[in-house]
């Protein structure tokens, strides 16, 4: 199967862009859910290099390159739909770990726009150490900060409540 430069273009990246609605459901319901047991110490303070958490990383690589070896050895368009999910992956790890987390040497706080917002958004998503009651779940995609804070606020009062 041939593909024209545009399929293939269409595949990278809408494939990357697609990568965060996945991103955003896996990390609210596998890591905040049956998958906890692994990104618990993401969320707990530590000085450790790595994490349990980087467990997802690795698994994500394997299921990656495994597209990676279908696409070139059977079916192309997946190799492209392997290459929009590293993309992705190379985003992620600049904004998430590098950005938010300052995991690499270069540290860069910004002071406004898109990524002072992102950055916003992932620290109100650290507010809670436990795996409910969180906000902001996605990496890329920012919601207001404003709009995390009084969601968060309403979460502890209806666990308050609840309690």
């Amino acid at each position: 199967m041939t593909l024209t430069l545009w399929q293939k273009l269409v595949l990278v990246l809408g494939t990357a862009a697609a990568m965060e609605a996945f991103a955003w459901w896996a990390h609210k319901y596998i890591m905040h859910g049956w998958g906890w047991s692994w990104h618990a110490d993401h969320h707990e303070p530590h000085d450790n290099m790595l994490e349990r958490n980087d467990l997802y990383a690795v698994v994500f690589g394997i299921i990656t390159t495994a597209l990676f070896t279908i696409g070139w050895l059977w079916f192309p368009p997946i190799w492209y739909v392997a290459t929009g999910i590293s993309v992705y992956g190379l985003i992620y790890t600049f904004v998430h770990d590098g950005l938010v987390h300052q995991r690499y040497p270069f540290k860069w706080v910004p002071k406004r726009g898109y990524f002072k917002r992102l950055v916003q958004a992932h620290k109100l998503h650290h507010a809670t150490t436990c795996k409910e009651g969180a906000v902001s779940f996605g990496f890329v995609a920012a919601p207001d900060p404003q709009v995390l804070r009084v969601r968060l606020k309403e979460l502890r009062e209806k666990k308050k409540a609840a309690a």
